[in-house]
Protein backbone atom coordinates (compact mmCIF):
# COMPACT_ATOMS: atom_id res chain seq x y z
CA UNK A 1 0.00 0.00 0.00
CA UNK A 2 1.22 3.48 -0.85
CA UNK A 3 1.37 6.07 1.85
CA UNK A 4 -0.48 9.31 1.18
CA UNK A 5 1.46 12.40 2.16
CA UNK A 6 -0.13 15.85 2.28
CA UNK A 7 2.27 18.74 1.72
CA UNK A 8 1.48 22.35 2.43
CA UNK A 9 2.41 25.16 0.09
CA UNK A 10 5.85 25.68 1.59
CA UNK A 11 6.65 21.98 1.41
CA UNK A 12 5.47 21.81 -2.20
CA UNK A 13 7.79 24.69 -2.97
CA UNK A 14 10.69 22.84 -1.31
CA UNK A 15 9.85 19.72 -3.30
CA UNK A 16 10.05 21.58 -6.62
CA UNK A 17 13.38 23.22 -5.76
CA UNK A 18 14.89 20.00 -4.40
CA UNK A 19 13.98 18.19 -7.60
CA UNK A 20 15.96 20.75 -9.58
CA UNK A 21 18.88 20.57 -7.12
CA UNK A 22 18.89 16.79 -7.23
CA UNK A 23 18.94 16.76 -11.05
CA UNK A 24 21.85 19.19 -11.09
CA UNK A 25 19.98 21.98 -12.84
CA UNK A 26 20.21 24.29 -9.82
CA UNK A 27 23.05 24.56 -7.34
CA UNK A 28 22.55 24.02 -3.63
CA UNK A 29 23.47 27.65 -2.90
CA UNK A 30 20.93 29.00 -5.37
CA UNK A 31 18.24 26.70 -4.04
CA UNK A 32 19.04 27.82 -0.51
CA UNK A 33 18.61 31.46 -1.51
CA UNK A 34 15.20 30.80 -3.05
CA UNK A 35 13.95 28.78 -0.07
CA UNK A 36 15.43 31.14 2.51
CA UNK A 37 17.47 28.32 4.08
CA UNK A 38 21.14 27.60 4.61
CA UNK A 39 23.09 25.47 2.14
CA UNK A 40 23.67 22.87 4.84
CA UNK A 41 19.95 22.55 5.55
CA UNK A 42 19.16 22.24 1.83
CA UNK A 43 21.61 19.36 1.54
CA UNK A 44 20.11 17.77 4.64
CA UNK A 45 16.61 18.04 3.13
CA UNK A 46 17.87 16.60 -0.16
CA UNK A 47 19.38 13.57 1.58
CA UNK A 48 16.18 12.97 3.51
CA UNK A 49 14.11 13.39 0.34
CA UNK A 50 16.20 10.81 -1.51
CA UNK A 51 15.85 8.34 1.37
CA UNK A 52 12.21 8.81 2.41
CA UNK A 53 10.61 10.52 -0.56
CA UNK A 54 8.10 13.33 -0.15
CA UNK A 55 7.34 12.17 3.42
CA UNK A 56 10.84 13.25 4.42
CA UNK A 57 9.93 16.91 3.86
CA UNK A 58 7.33 16.82 6.64
CA UNK A 59 8.97 17.75 9.94
CA UNK A 60 8.57 15.05 12.55
CA UNK A 61 8.25 17.52 15.41
CA UNK A 62 5.48 19.55 13.86
CA UNK A 63 3.16 20.78 16.59
CA UNK A 64 5.42 19.62 19.43
CA UNK A 65 7.16 21.80 21.98
CA UNK A 66 10.97 21.50 21.70
CA UNK A 67 12.43 19.61 24.64
CA UNK A 68 15.42 21.95 24.81
CA UNK A 69 13.37 25.15 24.86
CA UNK A 70 14.38 27.47 27.67
CA UNK A 71 12.00 27.89 30.54
CA UNK A 72 10.18 31.23 30.60
CA UNK A 73 11.36 31.85 34.15
CA UNK A 74 14.98 31.42 33.07
CA UNK A 75 14.44 33.81 30.14
CA UNK A 76 13.00 36.44 32.45
CA UNK A 77 15.91 36.01 34.85
CA UNK A 78 18.52 36.45 32.10
CA UNK A 79 16.68 39.49 30.75
CA UNK A 80 16.40 40.99 34.22
CA UNK A 81 20.09 40.54 34.95
CA UNK A 82 21.05 41.99 31.56
CA UNK A 83 19.00 45.12 32.17
CA UNK A 84 19.86 45.72 35.83
CA UNK A 85 22.85 44.14 37.52
CA UNK A 86 24.88 43.40 34.41
CA UNK A 87 23.61 46.18 32.19
CA UNK A 88 26.05 47.36 29.52
CA UNK A 89 27.90 44.05 29.08
CA UNK A 90 28.28 42.65 25.59
CA UNK A 91 26.82 39.24 24.80
CA UNK A 92 30.03 37.25 25.15
CA UNK A 93 30.98 38.92 28.43
CA UNK A 94 27.47 38.49 29.79
CA UNK A 95 27.42 34.76 29.02
CA UNK A 96 30.74 34.33 30.88
CA UNK A 97 29.52 36.34 33.88
CA UNK A 98 26.31 34.31 34.09
CA UNK A 99 28.34 31.10 34.34
CA UNK A 100 30.86 32.46 36.88
CA UNK A 101 28.59 34.40 39.22
CA UNK A 102 25.04 33.14 38.69
CA UNK A 103 25.62 29.48 37.83
CA UNK A 104 23.66 29.81 34.56
CA UNK A 105 25.53 27.74 32.00
CA UNK A 106 24.22 29.19 28.76
CA UNK A 107 26.06 29.54 25.49
CA UNK A 108 26.71 32.90 23.90
CA UNK A 109 24.26 32.20 21.07
CA UNK A 110 21.52 31.28 23.56
CA UNK A 111 22.06 34.44 25.58
CA UNK A 112 22.08 36.51 22.40
CA UNK A 113 18.85 34.90 21.21
CA UNK A 114 17.14 35.56 24.55
CA UNK A 115 18.23 39.20 24.59
CA UNK A 116 17.25 39.83 20.98
CA UNK A 117 13.87 38.28 21.66
CA UNK A 118 13.39 40.85 24.42
CA UNK A 119 14.57 43.73 22.23
CA UNK A 120 17.97 44.10 23.93
CA UNK A 121 20.95 44.51 21.62
CA UNK A 122 24.60 44.24 22.46
CA UNK A 123 26.09 47.68 23.28
CA UNK A 124 29.25 46.81 21.39
CA UNK A 125 28.86 47.13 17.66
CA UNK A 126 31.47 45.63 15.39
CA UNK A 127 31.28 45.48 11.64
CA UNK A 128 33.86 43.42 9.84
CA UNK A 129 35.09 44.64 6.45
CA UNK A 130 33.14 43.16 3.59
CA UNK A 131 34.40 42.12 0.20
CA UNK A 132 31.89 42.69 -2.57
CA UNK A 133 31.88 40.80 -5.83
CA UNK A 134 29.32 40.38 -8.58
CA UNK A 135 27.42 37.14 -8.17
CA UNK A 136 26.15 34.85 -10.89
CA UNK A 137 22.62 35.19 -12.18
CA UNK A 138 19.96 32.78 -11.03
CA UNK A 139 19.76 29.97 -13.59
CA UNK A 140 16.05 29.99 -14.43
CA UNK A 141 13.45 32.60 -15.23
CA UNK A 142 11.04 33.36 -12.41
CA UNK A 143 13.28 32.17 -9.58
CA UNK A 144 14.08 35.68 -8.33
CA UNK A 145 12.65 39.11 -9.08
CA UNK A 146 14.33 42.29 -7.88
CA UNK A 147 11.75 44.95 -6.96
CA UNK A 148 12.41 48.61 -6.38
CA UNK A 149 11.21 52.13 -7.15
CA UNK A 150 12.98 55.11 -8.72
CA UNK A 151 12.23 58.74 -7.85
CA UNK A 152 13.28 60.98 -10.73
CA UNK A 153 12.19 63.99 -12.76
CA UNK A 154 10.98 61.75 -15.57
CA UNK A 155 9.22 64.58 -17.46
CA UNK A 156 12.18 66.97 -17.18
CA UNK A 157 10.03 69.76 -15.77
CA UNK A 158 7.15 69.39 -18.26
CA UNK A 159 4.91 68.02 -15.53
CA UNK A 160 4.86 66.79 -11.94
CA UNK A 161 7.54 64.55 -10.45
CA UNK A 162 6.50 60.95 -9.83
CA UNK A 163 7.93 57.53 -9.13
CA UNK A 164 8.59 54.48 -11.32
CA UNK A 165 7.83 51.11 -9.68
CA UNK A 166 9.14 48.01 -11.42
CA UNK A 167 10.77 44.60 -11.26
CA UNK A 168 13.52 42.82 -13.18
CA UNK A 169 14.10 39.09 -13.56
CA UNK A 170 17.49 38.14 -12.16
CA UNK A 171 18.06 35.31 -14.63
CA UNK A 172 17.16 37.03 -17.91
CA UNK A 173 17.12 40.77 -17.20
CA UNK A 174 13.52 40.91 -18.41
CA UNK A 175 11.31 43.65 -16.98
CA UNK A 176 7.97 41.83 -16.59
CA UNK A 177 6.13 45.01 -15.65
CA UNK A 178 6.63 48.58 -14.48
CA UNK A 179 4.34 51.52 -13.89
CA UNK A 180 4.45 55.17 -12.90
CA UNK A 181 2.91 56.19 -9.59
CA UNK A 182 2.57 59.59 -7.87
CA UNK A 183 4.78 58.17 -5.10
CA UNK A 184 6.24 54.89 -3.90
CA UNK A 185 3.23 53.32 -2.20
CA UNK A 186 1.66 49.98 -1.40
CA UNK A 187 -0.89 50.22 -4.19
CA UNK A 188 1.85 50.53 -6.78
CA UNK A 189 3.55 47.31 -5.65
CA UNK A 190 0.19 45.54 -5.48
CA UNK A 191 -0.58 46.50 -9.08
CA UNK A 192 2.93 45.51 -10.15
CA UNK A 193 2.74 42.02 -8.65
CA UNK A 194 -0.85 41.47 -9.77
CA UNK A 195 0.13 42.13 -13.40
CA UNK A 196 3.14 39.80 -13.12
CA UNK A 197 1.04 36.99 -11.62
CA UNK A 198 -1.59 37.40 -14.34
CA UNK A 199 0.86 37.46 -17.26
CA UNK A 200 3.77 35.28 -16.08
CA UNK A 201 2.79 33.44 -12.90
CA UNK A 202 3.88 33.44 -9.27
CA UNK A 203 7.67 33.89 -8.83
CA UNK A 204 9.58 31.89 -6.26
CA UNK A 205 11.29 34.80 -4.50
CA UNK A 206 11.46 38.59 -4.40
CA UNK A 207 14.61 40.58 -3.62
CA UNK A 208 13.81 44.01 -2.18
CA UNK A 209 15.04 46.76 0.11
CA UNK A 210 13.98 47.42 3.69
CA UNK A 211 11.28 49.99 2.93
CA UNK A 212 8.37 50.14 5.35
CA UNK A 213 6.13 48.84 2.54
CA UNK A 214 7.90 45.47 2.77
CA UNK A 215 8.62 45.16 6.49
CA UNK A 216 7.73 46.91 9.72
CA UNK A 217 10.25 49.34 11.11
CA UNK A 218 12.26 47.83 14.01
CA UNK A 219 11.94 51.18 15.80
CA UNK A 220 8.15 50.88 15.91
CA UNK A 221 6.83 49.81 19.27
CA UNK A 222 5.27 46.35 19.23
CA UNK A 223 1.57 46.05 19.93
CA UNK A 224 0.14 43.76 22.57
CA UNK A 225 -0.98 41.26 19.91
CA UNK A 226 2.53 41.18 18.44
CA UNK A 227 4.09 40.64 21.85
CA UNK A 228 1.74 37.73 22.54
CA UNK A 229 2.39 36.22 19.11
CA UNK A 230 6.16 36.62 19.45
CA UNK A 231 6.57 38.20 16.01
CA UNK A 232 5.76 41.44 14.25
CA UNK A 233 2.65 41.67 12.15
CA UNK A 234 3.59 41.76 8.46
CA UNK A 235 2.83 44.75 6.30
CA UNK A 236 0.08 44.56 3.71
CA UNK A 237 2.55 43.70 0.95
CA UNK A 238 4.41 41.28 3.22
CA UNK A 239 1.12 39.55 3.92
CA UNK A 240 0.46 39.30 0.17
CA UNK A 241 3.85 37.69 -0.47
CA UNK A 242 3.20 35.19 2.32
CA UNK A 243 -0.22 34.26 0.97
CA UNK A 244 1.22 33.71 -2.51
CA UNK A 245 4.08 31.61 -1.14
CA UNK A 246 6.77 34.03 -2.35
CA UNK A 247 10.00 34.19 -0.36
CA UNK A 248 10.84 37.78 0.61
CA UNK A 249 14.61 38.36 0.68
CA UNK A 250 15.79 41.72 2.11
CA UNK A 251 18.96 43.42 0.91
CA UNK A 252 21.21 45.44 3.17
CA UNK A 253 22.69 47.77 0.55
CA UNK A 254 21.98 49.18 -2.91
CA UNK A 255 24.98 47.19 -4.19
CA UNK A 256 23.09 44.00 -3.38
CA UNK A 257 20.32 45.14 -5.74
CA UNK A 258 22.81 46.06 -8.43
CA UNK A 259 20.74 44.67 -11.30
CA UNK A 260 17.66 46.78 -10.59
CA UNK A 261 19.79 49.82 -9.68
CA UNK A 262 21.53 49.62 -13.06
CA UNK A 263 18.12 49.25 -14.66
CA UNK A 264 17.08 52.64 -13.27
CA UNK A 265 20.23 54.18 -14.72
CA UNK A 266 19.31 52.85 -18.16
CA UNK A 267 15.70 53.98 -17.84
CA UNK A 268 16.70 57.45 -16.68
CA UNK A 269 18.58 57.72 -19.95
CA UNK A 270 16.49 55.89 -22.55
CA UNK A 271 12.98 56.21 -21.08
CA UNK A 272 13.41 59.90 -20.32
CA UNK A 273 14.30 60.44 -23.98
CA UNK A 274 11.26 58.43 -25.08
CA UNK A 275 9.01 60.54 -22.85
CA UNK A 276 10.53 63.73 -24.21
CA UNK A 277 10.05 62.59 -27.80
CA UNK A 278 6.42 61.65 -27.12
CA UNK A 279 5.80 64.98 -25.39
CA UNK A 280 4.33 63.33 -22.27
CA UNK A 281 3.15 65.80 -19.65
CA UNK A 282 0.97 63.69 -17.32
CA UNK A 283 1.35 60.41 -15.50
CA UNK A 284 -1.28 58.79 -17.72
CA UNK A 285 0.63 59.76 -20.87
CA UNK A 286 3.86 58.54 -19.29
CA UNK A 287 2.33 55.11 -18.59
CA UNK A 288 1.23 54.86 -22.22
CA UNK A 289 4.78 55.56 -23.39
CA UNK A 290 6.11 53.04 -20.85
CA UNK A 291 3.75 50.31 -22.10
CA UNK A 292 5.16 50.76 -25.61
CA UNK A 293 8.75 51.05 -24.37
CA UNK A 294 8.97 47.88 -22.24
CA UNK A 295 8.55 45.27 -25.05
CA UNK A 296 11.22 46.99 -27.12
CA UNK A 297 13.52 47.21 -24.12
CA UNK A 298 13.12 43.51 -23.33
CA UNK A 299 13.86 42.51 -26.93
CA UNK A 300 17.01 44.60 -26.83
CA UNK A 301 18.44 43.75 -23.39
CA UNK A 302 16.88 40.43 -22.36
CA UNK A 303 19.36 37.53 -22.26
CA UNK A 304 18.60 33.78 -22.26
CA UNK A 305 18.65 32.04 -18.91
CA UNK A 306 21.27 29.42 -18.16
CA UNK A 307 18.52 26.87 -17.55
CA UNK A 308 15.62 26.64 -20.05
CA UNK A 309 12.07 26.65 -18.83
CA UNK A 310 10.28 28.84 -16.32
CA UNK A 311 10.09 28.68 -12.54
CA UNK A 312 6.95 30.80 -12.45
CA UNK A 313 4.19 28.85 -10.74
CA UNK A 314 0.62 28.83 -12.01
CA UNK A 315 -2.10 30.00 -9.67
CA UNK A 316 -4.09 27.36 -7.84
CA UNK A 317 -7.60 26.28 -8.79
CA UNK A 318 -10.24 28.69 -7.54
CA UNK A 319 -7.78 31.59 -7.41
CA UNK A 320 -9.65 34.89 -7.04
CA UNK A 321 -7.31 37.89 -7.45
CA UNK A 322 -9.69 40.25 -5.64
CA UNK A 323 -9.36 38.20 -2.43
CA UNK A 324 -5.57 38.59 -2.33
CA UNK A 325 -4.72 41.87 -4.05
CA UNK A 326 -6.49 44.07 -1.53
CA UNK A 327 -5.86 45.57 1.89
CA UNK A 328 -6.98 43.40 4.80
CA UNK A 329 -7.93 44.75 8.22
CA UNK A 330 -9.02 42.92 11.37
CA UNK A 331 -12.23 44.14 13.01
CA UNK A 332 -14.57 42.98 15.78
CA UNK A 333 -18.28 42.80 14.99
CA UNK A 334 -20.49 44.89 17.24
CA UNK A 335 -23.39 43.54 19.26
CA UNK A 336 -25.74 44.83 16.53
CA UNK A 337 -23.86 42.79 13.87
CA UNK A 338 -22.40 45.97 12.40
CA UNK A 339 -18.75 46.24 11.29
CA UNK A 340 -17.31 49.73 11.52
CA UNK A 341 -14.55 50.62 9.09
CA UNK A 342 -13.41 54.24 8.76
CA UNK A 343 -16.58 56.24 8.08
CA UNK A 344 -18.59 53.30 6.79
CA UNK A 345 -20.74 50.77 8.62
CA UNK A 346 -21.59 47.37 7.17
CA UNK A 347 -24.56 45.38 8.44
CA UNK A 348 -23.91 41.62 8.41
CA UNK A 349 -26.88 39.54 7.32
CA UNK A 350 -27.70 36.31 9.21
CA UNK A 351 -26.36 33.15 7.61
CA UNK A 352 -27.68 29.61 7.43
CA UNK A 353 -25.00 28.18 9.71
CA UNK A 354 -24.70 31.18 12.05
CA UNK A 355 -27.54 33.66 12.67
CA UNK A 356 -25.39 36.18 14.55
CA UNK A 357 -21.75 37.27 14.30
CA UNK A 358 -21.73 39.55 17.35
CA UNK A 359 -18.25 39.92 18.91
CA UNK A 360 -16.73 37.74 16.17
CA UNK A 361 -13.31 38.64 14.74
CA UNK A 362 -13.65 39.25 11.00
CA UNK A 363 -11.41 40.48 8.18
CA UNK A 364 -12.41 43.49 6.09
CA UNK A 365 -11.09 43.42 2.52
CA UNK A 366 -10.57 46.94 1.21
CA UNK A 367 -10.15 47.12 -2.55
CA UNK A 368 -8.21 49.93 -4.12
CA UNK A 369 -11.43 50.96 -5.89
CA UNK A 370 -13.08 51.58 -2.51
CA UNK A 371 -15.12 48.38 -2.35
CA UNK A 372 -15.42 46.61 0.99
CA UNK A 373 -16.06 42.94 1.74
CA UNK A 374 -16.27 41.13 5.07
CA UNK A 375 -14.81 37.63 5.50
CA UNK A 376 -15.12 35.23 8.42
CA UNK A 377 -12.81 32.19 8.44
CA UNK A 378 -12.24 32.51 4.71
CA UNK A 379 -15.94 32.79 3.82
CA UNK A 380 -17.44 36.01 2.50
CA UNK A 381 -20.41 37.29 4.47
CA UNK A 382 -23.47 38.97 2.99
CA UNK A 383 -23.50 42.64 4.02
CA UNK A 384 -25.49 45.79 3.40
CA UNK A 385 -24.89 49.42 4.31
CA UNK A 386 -26.04 50.04 7.87
CA UNK A 387 -28.05 53.16 8.74
CA UNK A 388 -25.86 56.07 9.90
CA UNK A 389 -25.50 56.38 13.64
CA UNK A 390 -26.17 60.11 13.57
CA UNK A 391 -29.84 59.46 12.74
CA UNK A 392 -30.19 57.00 15.61
CA UNK A 393 -28.25 58.86 18.28
CA UNK A 394 -29.38 62.42 17.47
CA UNK A 395 -29.77 64.53 20.60
CA UNK A 396 -33.22 65.86 21.53
CA UNK A 397 -31.79 69.07 23.05
CA UNK A 398 -31.81 72.23 20.95
CA UNK A 399 -28.64 73.06 19.08
CA UNK A 400 -28.23 76.33 20.98
CA UNK A 401 -27.88 74.45 24.31
CA UNK A 402 -25.18 72.27 22.82
CA UNK A 403 -23.29 75.33 21.61
CA UNK A 404 -23.52 76.94 25.05
CA UNK A 405 -22.21 73.82 26.74
CA UNK A 406 -19.39 73.56 24.22
CA UNK A 407 -18.47 77.20 24.89
CA UNK A 408 -18.57 76.79 28.68
CA UNK A 409 -16.42 73.66 28.43
CA UNK A 410 -13.59 75.81 27.06
CA UNK A 411 -14.32 78.79 29.36
CA UNK A 412 -14.04 77.53 32.99
CA UNK A 413 -15.98 79.48 35.62
CA UNK A 414 -13.96 81.52 38.12
CA UNK A 415 -15.35 82.92 41.39
CA UNK A 416 -15.48 86.73 41.84
CA UNK A 417 -13.29 88.74 44.25
CA UNK A 418 -16.12 89.04 46.89
CA UNK A 419 -17.01 85.36 46.76
CA UNK A 420 -16.75 83.51 50.12
CA UNK A 421 -14.07 81.31 48.59
CA UNK A 422 -11.92 84.40 48.15
CA UNK A 423 -12.41 85.72 51.75
CA UNK A 424 -10.39 84.60 54.80
CA UNK A 425 -11.96 81.84 56.84
CA UNK A 426 -11.97 83.65 60.21
CA UNK A 427 -13.33 86.96 58.87
CA UNK A 428 -16.16 85.24 57.07
CA UNK A 429 -17.33 83.26 60.16
CA UNK A 430 -16.87 86.16 62.61
CA UNK A 431 -19.27 88.27 60.60
CA UNK A 432 -21.72 85.42 60.46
Amino acid sequence: MRETVTLNREEQKRLMVLNQVGEGRVGAGEGAGVLGLSVRHVRRLLARYRKEGAAGLVHGNRGRRPHNKLDDTLRERVTGLATSKYGGLNTQHLSEILVEREGLKLSRSTVRRVLLGSGIRSPRKRRAPRHRSRRERYPQQGMLLQMDASHHDWLEGRGPRFCLVGAIDDATGEVPHALFRPEEDTQGYFQLLEHIVATHGVPLAVYRDRHSIFESSPKRRESLEEQLAGEREPTQFGRLLKELGITSIPSNSPQGRGRVERLWGTFQDRLVSELRIAGARTIAQANQVLADFLPRYNRRFMVPAAQPGSAYRPTQAGFVPQELFCLKHQRTVGSDNVVRFNNRRLQIQPGLDRPSYARARVTVHEGFDGRLAVYYKGQRLATTDAPPESAQLRSTKPESDLLVKRFLRHQPWKPGPRHPWRRPYKTFHDRG
